[in-house]
């Protein structure tokens, strides 16, 4: 199915590729239409081209890491208000709660993260 004709989708951006599969699948499971990049600067070129309902992010990527794919994506208007939903082994005690809301720890079940993006976009207006 092309990206054009989906009005809304998950993107994953998870550089470790049996999780960015693993997370893929559980979510086109629960009915997403879900896309999966490896690192922050192809997660960036998606956004601009086709808005997500949500974004599975994770802070340890490649090119860009996932704070500043967070921060990008928060300064601009346009994206400012997509939900993300961060997975992470990193250290997050650092993290402003404002900034960065959601956050699931690896290990993650695909369970504990379908839940939270539907809890996220439940949260987001019609």
């Amino acid at each position: 199915m092309p990206l054009d004709s989906w009005d809304r989708y998950i993107l994953v951006v998870e550089d470790n590729s049996a999780l960015r599969d693993l997370y893929r699948t559980a979510l086109r499971a629960a009915g997403y239409a879900v896309i999966g990049v490896e690192d922050g600067v192809d997660a960036l070129r998606l956004v601009d081209n086709q808005l997500p309902a949500a974004i599975v992010l994770d802070l340890g990527l490649p090119r860009l890491d996932g704070r500043d794919v967070q921060r990008e994506l928060k300064a601009d208007p346009a994206t400012a208000r997509i939900p993300v939903i961060v997975v992470t082994g990193t250290d997050t005690s650092d993290l402003d709660p404002t900034e960065f809301p959601n956050i699931l720890r690896k290990p993650t079940s695909p369970d504990a993260l379908v839940i939270a993006v539907e809890q996220c976009l439940k949260k987001m207006p019609a």
